[in-house]
């Protein structure tokens, strides 16, 4: 009876273990070179304001949206005045949006 309870702990340990691995892949980090403006006064695909980079990608614009910590600390310099740049972060998919975790921005 010991063996079969500490049997199904075990597996039971070994499922959760290979959830939380598939879950954490979803995300990758990358460095992306493009637009970062915002997706309501600029682009007017939002209602309300939201920083983030358009960047082309085989003649087709893809929009990141910077995750909400980023988007409050770097809104304001770029809500009436889009700017060029590099953002460095980890991509995850939330819905249909992409979102990126700001490690490291620079403007041109």
């Amino acid at each position: 009876m010991r063996a079969i309870i500490c049997g199904l702990a075990l597996l039971g340990l070994a499922a959760l273990l290979t959830v939380g691995a598939q879950a954490g892949g979803d995300k990758k980090e990358v460095t992306l070179k493009g637009k970062i403006t915002c997706a309501k006064c600029d682009l007017g695909t939002e209602t309300d304001c939201a920083t983030v980079i358009v960047v082309k990608k085989d003649n087709k614009d893809i929009t990141y949206y910077f995750a909400k910590d980023s988007d409050k600390k770097y809104h304001k310099q770029i809500c009436n005045d889009a700017k060029e740049g590099t953002v460095t972060g980890t991509v995850a998919k939330e819905g249909d949006k992409q979102i990126i975790t700001v490690k490291q921005l620079k403007f041109k």
